[in-house]
């Protein structure tokens, strides 16, 4: 008992003693306040702060300032700003957390240092410019040395761009410039990472800033770099880093041609597709093996572009290499042939990759599906719902709407609205797509009832009508001949913000010419270009058609040459009509004239 009261009669001699000198902020007692502190007696200090006359806030910035005077760890003083903060939910003053993580970073204690730049950051007190710029005003003459504050200025660009503060890092990272601050990899990397997901066209910017600054970069720069430039389909830029990486004394790596491949691929076309096959010749002759994610970049790029037999050649090459194909590579594989109508090799590939153990994702069963709806299969089609089932999988919202459009289009609107049942029972909620196929279905076999209840089912579900819903009911009257519903549904569809395509106009447009109205046909022409949509080669093959029909073949053939005029390429519709319509017909186009004088312009 008389040691009890010892220790409680020496807890009040201290606290006493400590609160008079706290009392006056203007001279506290330092080594008190720094022994409290580094015991972490927090019960006494905020026994102090409560006894003082003045704001706890101020007294918690003053013995935050004593404590970082005092000869004790900064490790002290982190303990004391977090508990009082805790405890008071005062922000601590800016100059103080800078004088803080200062002496964080004279004690190499970096990984508090980012903990507090995180809470300086996210917490969004004050802006990432006025901590940059405090740092290097708070920083003592004997330790403003850049290589210190230039640490501090990388980490706290890191702490920015990980709580997604992009424009704050982006200008932190020009000020710090401004400040001579030599910044690294460690952050210049994931803020390059951010921009292709926020700002891909400052990529280009960035990595010139950063190769300017000199900045020393590494092999993870580049091909970041690389992969930012494909993304804003800048390929020679691409290209032109991948070549400079030897420069620096880094050797391009499989992931550097990867992305590259990728952003060939990705661009499509023959030359492109080219350029890529090219690219993957000059990574072997360079002793770099291919992966097999280099040749599912090039399989699914050639299947995309319709090429599926060129596509097979990289799975023939890929075993002779001793690569393993993967589901991916199936995937890519099957959908591709799926579109080019060449089910018999897609699902002798399906039995290929589960002959090699390989489970088919729910996406493989949907191409295939998909192609035998265009097969006009349809019992077979929705046999594939059963082996969904049979491989432990099960069929997606896809999957439904693919079997539903593939008998809308035969004409099955019995078995379609029975799979729209189905896949309520099977707890999947019809989405705009479903409702769109079974609307267009029933629009083509005439029953309006059944449409007009689609569409108020939607409403009650809170399904909103889009840009297809639209045009297939904008076509359907069309081809009903009620022109003015179809209108008054082109003004609707503008009060709903669903913005109309050529697509809707030009509906619009044909329905008027086949009325023999082309008064109306033109006004809905000039709506359609007051909307921001210039007449399109389908636009001009209306008219020409038309006139054409009643034998105007001096203004069918003033039209042909207008969309020469306006740069626009005639397709297989505009040569077919020249064919049928004009030629045979014993009218010859006038339209060398025209050719003449912008070749030679």
């Amino acid at each position: 008992m008389p040691r009890l009261l010892h220790r409680r009669l020496l807890f009040r001699s201290i606290c006493s003693a400590t609160s008079t000198a706290a009392s006056n902020l203007s001279s506290p007692d330092p080594a008190t306040i720094c022994d409290l502190a580094s015991r972490q007696d927090w019960s006494c200090l905020k026994t102090l702060i409560s006894d003082s006359a003045a704001n706890p806030a101020d007294v918690v910035a003053s013995f935050l300032r004593l404590i970082l005077e005092c000869p004790s760890s900064s490790a002290t003083a982190l303990c004391f700003s977090r508990w009082s903060q805790s405890h008071y939910r005062v922000p601590l003053e800016l100059h103080l957390h800078c004088r803080l993580i200062l002496a964080l970073a004279a004690d190499k204690l970096y990984p508090q240092i980012r903990s507090e730049f995180h809470y300086l950051t996210i917490s969004g007190t004050h802006s990432a410019i006025s901590i940059l710029h405090m740092l290097s005003v708070s920083a003592e003459p004997s330790r403003r040395r850049y290589d210190c504050l230039s640490i501090l200025a990388d980490m706290l660009l890191l702490a920015l761009v990980n709580n997604s503060k992009i424009d704050s890092a982006i200008e932190v990272f020009y000020r710090t410039g401004d400040y001579g601050y030599r910044l690294s990899v460690l952050s210049c990397n994931p803020l390059l990472n951010s921009l292709i997901k926020e700002k891909v066209d400052m990529v280009e910017t960035m990595y010139k800033e950063i190769m300017r600054r000199r900045i020393a970069p590494n092999l993870y720069t580049f091909n970041t770099v690389i992969n930012g430039l494909c993304k804003a389909g800048k390929l020679r830029k691409a290209t032109d880093v991948l070549n400079s990486i030897k420069s620096w004394g880094f050797s391009p790596s499989v992931v550097s041609y990867n992305t590259l491949i990728d952003g060939h691929c990705k661009n499509g076309g023959a030359g492109k597709l080219y350029k890529a096959d090219s690219l993957l010749k000059e990574m072997v002759a360079s002793n770099i093996r291919p992966s097999v994610i280099t040749f599912n970049i090039l399989i699914n790029g050639y299947c995309k572009d319709g090429n599926s037999s060129f596509a097979m050649r990289f799975l023939d090459e890929m075993k002779r290499q001793g690569l393993s194909p993967n589901v991916v590579t199936y995937s890519s594989l099957i959908n591709g042939l799926c579109c080019e109508d060449k089910l018999g090799e897609a699902l002798e590939l399906l039995t290929e990759m589960q002959d090699y153990n390989l489970n088919p994702y729910v996406v493989i069963f949907n191409a295939i599906i998909n192609g035998l709806c265009k097969k006009g299969d349809m019992e077979k089609a929705k046999g594939f719902l059963d082996v969904i089932s049979e491989n432990n999988l099960l069929p997606n919202v896809i999957t439904y709407n693919t079997l539903i459009d593939g008998c809308c289009r035969a004409g099955m609107m019995e078995e379609a609205t029975g799979l729209k049942g189905l896949m309520l029972k099977k707890g999947i909620n019809p989405n705009i797509s479903t409702y769109n196929c079974l609307i267009n279905g029933f629009c083509k076999n005439g029953d309006r009832k059944i449409v007009v209840e689609l569409l108020d089912e939607m409403k009650e579900k809170g399904v909103r009508a889009d840009l297809v819903t639209y045009n297939v009911l904008i076509g359907s009257l069309c081809n009903e001949g009620k022109l003015a519903k179809a209108v008054k549904l082109l003004d609707e569809m503008l009060e709903m913000g669903v913005k109309p395509s050529h697509l809707t106009y030009n509906t619009l447009i044909e329905a008027f010419c086949k009325k023999g109205n082309l008064g109306a046909a033109y006004n809905m022409k000039i709506r359609m270009e007051r909307s921001g949509k210039r007449a399109n080669v389908p636009t001009y093959n209306i008219f020409i058609k038309y006139f054409c029909g009643i034998g105007k073949m001096e203004k069918a053939n003033e039209l042909l040459n207008m969309i020469l005029e306006k740069g626009l390429l005639p397709n297989r519709v505009t040569y077919g009509m020249i064919k049928d319509e004009m030629i045979e017909k014993g009218y010859v186009p006038n339209i060398d004239g025209h050719l003449c004088s912008s070749s030679s312009a």
